[in-house]
């Protein structure tokens, strides 16, 4: 009813190789990892810079070190730079200080002095340039003088001319005599005073001086007044 029956084989190790067989998805994501990575390895080589070695990256860190020391250094410097610019800065402002607060006294001595020339008794002879006070010594063979001369119209330029002194007085052999001295240089705006000396003749006594105002040696006189030596 059967009929002719063989024997049953069960190969166990073929359904074991049918079961490691690797998956389809699995293959594929290592082939493309591999693929990736081959990518990057390709990129790396052909069209990025080339890695440093470890002699270049020591070389690129010494080179970074040295940059920073010296950008150091010169903020340092740009410090104290900037504290001497300071001080100098301090230093002009009291310089400038100081000089307006010698202006504004040399302003006052000044008027002070236009007060006192103004208190002065006129020139008796008058003229353009006037001598207002005047006072003549004998010092150690010379004659020491000091003048106060002011001009009428002290607008426009200062005059510009010469003060000579014609010295009457004794030689040493008791003569009378007038001497005339060496010019001397005047500018006078409002006012100017003057104060000197100039050498006498050896042996020579003055008695009084005549102090005449030219506007240039031997030219037009401008002023002229005669006091004493004492």
């Amino acid at each position: 009813m059967f009929g002719k029956s063989g024997p049953v084989v069960i190969d166990t190790y073929s359904s074991r190789r049918a079961r490691r067989k690797l998956p389809a998805w699995l293959v594929a994501l290592v082939v493309g990892l591999a693929a990736g990575a081959a990518g990057v390895i390709y990129v790396q080589q052909r069209h990025l810079p080339p890695r440093l070695s470890t002699e270049e990256s020591t070389q690129l860190r010494e080179s970074f070190n040295s940059a920073e020391r010296e950008r150091q250094r010169l903020q340092v410097d740009l410090a104290e730079t900037a504290k001497r610019l300071e001080a100098t800065a301090a230093e002009r402002k009291a310089i400038a200080d100081e000089l307006a607060a010698s202006r504004k006294s040399v302003e006052g001595l000044r008027e002070q002095i236009g007060f006192l020339v103004d208190s002065l008794p006129p020139d008796p002879r008058g003229g353009a340039i006037e001598v207002r006070a005047a006072r003549f010594n004998k010092e150690r063979g010379a004659l020491a003088y000091e003048v106060v001369l002011t001009r009428n119209n002290s607008r426009g330029k200062p005059f510009t001319g010469v003060m000579q002194f014609s010295v009457s007085g004794t030689a040493s052999g008791g003569a009378e005599t007038t001497i005339t001295l060496p010019p001397v240089a005047v500018s006078v705006g409002q006012y100017q005073s003057l104060n000197g000396s100039l050498p006498l003749p050896d042996g020579f006594t003055p008695r009084q001086s005549t102090v005449n105002i030219r506007d240039k040696v031997d030219g037009n006189l401008m002023g002229m007044r005669v006091l004493y030596v004492r």
